[in-house]
């Protein structure tokens, strides 16, 4: 009788990939954490119980077969554990690098919840990923036949790529139209590279490439090219720029030298990482060495602010945020490695206003928690009388993101938005109320994960397929 391969998880214990020591990691841009060895990958991977109702794959926005590659992966058939991956999953690789597995597939992991420690999902999905690219089983896309269908895509994130790769496969011809100068959007620009090399990026835009999707960069839709022109140009269009706009806070001090919006802060430090000579950096004024730097917010990309200027070499890095740690959007992993590399978080607090132009200072307003808001999260309240000034050379606005205003930019006021300003859309086709035209990713949902894009980019390229074959067969008749 074949030994079992899987139900280790009375005698395996969890065991993640090792993790750099914070005073190493400190000092470059690189991943934090190895690749799993194969021994490793393995037998981790064995620790799955193969549980009647996968609550791992449930709770996947992909709703990938977890199960099934981890069993495979135990029983070291590498290229199939590949294979169904990328079945559902159209950038493993960097899902398992980025996303927030703590709360979604490993959070709801059975044996996690029996106390027994969580399945890691996202370092074997990362290192079955990286091994094909390794082993040369990542090829680029080759339709059996080509389409005369063609599909615009406006945005180079992963909504985008995700639709253009499903779109390509089958043959349809895509071109992407971004306004930067690399694809991949937040992928490239907005996360650091200790959460995510960029050739881990560039290497799937370089498939995409190879696979015959033209990315039209450097093209800002509204300046460089209308609306209008893209819609006439392809059968169908994608909006699927993301959101971009960074939320406003109010407040005395506002506009003052030293008071930078988070994305500009991640995009510099991006650019610089790929070599760029980056005028923003060179003057200072994007650059935290040797400044004190204070961080409002409390979500992923304010952790990627904190240990980016960390990097940089800040004398000193605190994040303000107006809940207390438990009640923070962020991944609580996220904050673990911030604290681990020097940041000091100081929790229930929000900012009342900024001294000095340039910046010195934030004046700081201490809060409580009162009873729950209309989500069910306690309410913030302030403190009376326990106001101060927290010492800042560089504040760094990390506040959440809007949408900007498409109608507008594009000169299409028929283009249907509610009244957050993203788009309306159907949630599985993506199909807006204008012919042809559908939109994905977070200028439908808001501000939302990359896996969240993904899946969406999927689904509307199906649905666009699907629309396609029928107006094939009506045309045939």
């Amino acid at each position: 009788m074949a030994k079992q391969p899987m139900l280790k998880f009375i005698t395996v214990s969890r065991d993640m990939p090792e993790k750099r020591l914070p005073n190493l990691r400190r000092e470059d841009f690189n991943e934090i954490y190895a690749e799993y060895a194969d021994e490793k990958a393995k037998e981790q991977s064995s620790r799955c119980s193969q549980c009647g109702v996968p609550y791992c794959q449930t709770h996947c926005p992909l709703h990938n077969n977890i199960p099934d590659w981890l069993r495979l992966t135990a029983e070291g058939r590498l290229k199939e554990a590949y294979e169904v991956s990328q079945a559902t999953n159209t950038f493993p690789e960097i899902c398992g690098r980025i996303c927030p597995q703590d709360r979604l597939c490993e959070g709801n992991c059975v044996i996690e919840q029996s106390g027994h420690g969580t399945v890691t999902i996202g370092s074997v999905e990362k290192y079955i990923t990286d091994t094909a690219w390794e082993k040369g089983w990542v090829q680029p896309i080759s339709p059996r036949a080509e389409r005369s269908e063609s599909v615009g895509i406006i945005g180079a994130g992963p909504g985008g790529l995700a639709a253009a790769d499903v779109l390509r496969r089958q043959g349809v011809q895509v071109t992407i139209y971004d306004r930067y100068d690399r694809a991949g959007g937040l992928l490239t620009y907005g996360i650091p590279g200790f959460k995510l090399e960029k050739d881990v990026v560039m290497r799937r835009n370089d498939q995409l490439a190879q696979g015959g999707v033209k990315f039209e960069l450097n093209c800002d839709v509204g300046v460089d090219i209308s609306f209008a022109d893209i819609r006439a140009k392809h059968d169908a269009v994608i909006v699927a720029t993301g959101v971009y706009k960074t939320r406003e806070i109010q407040a005395p001090g506002v506009g003052g030298v030293g008071l930078e919006r988070a994305i500009d802060f991640l995009t510099v430090s991006n650019r610089k990482s790929f070599g760029d000579t980056v005028e923003e950096f060179e003057s200072g004024r994007f650059n935290a060495h040797g400044k004190k730097v204070v961080v409002i917010g409390g979500g992923d990309t304010a952790m990627d602010c904190v240990r980016t200027s960390i990097r940089q070499g800040a004398t000193s890095v605190k994040c303000l945020y107006r809940r207390d740690r438990a009640n923070m959007p962020g991944s609580q992993r996220e904050v673990q490695n911030a604290e681990e590399e020097g940041v000091v978080f100081e929790w229930l607090s929000a900012p009342k206003g900024f001294v000095g132009d340039p910046v010195t200072g934030v004046m700081v307003q201490k809060m409580r928690l009162g009873a729950p808001d209309a989500t069910g999260r306690q309410a913030p309240e302030v403190i009376e009388g326990a106001d101060y000034v927290e010492e800042a050379d560089l504040v760094i606005m990390a506040l959440g993101f809007e949408p900007e205003d498409l109608p507008t930019l594009w000169n299409t006021p028929e283009l249907p938005v509610n009244r957050w300003g993203t788009i309306k859309a159907d949630y599985i086709t993506g199909a807006t109320e204008l012919d042809g035209v559908y939109a994905v990713g977070d200028i439908v949902r808001g501000a939302s994960l990359v896996v969240w894009a993904i899946k969406d980019g999927r689904d509307c390229a199906q649905a666009i397929l699907e629309k396609m074959g029928a107006m094939t067969a009506v045309a045939a008749e």
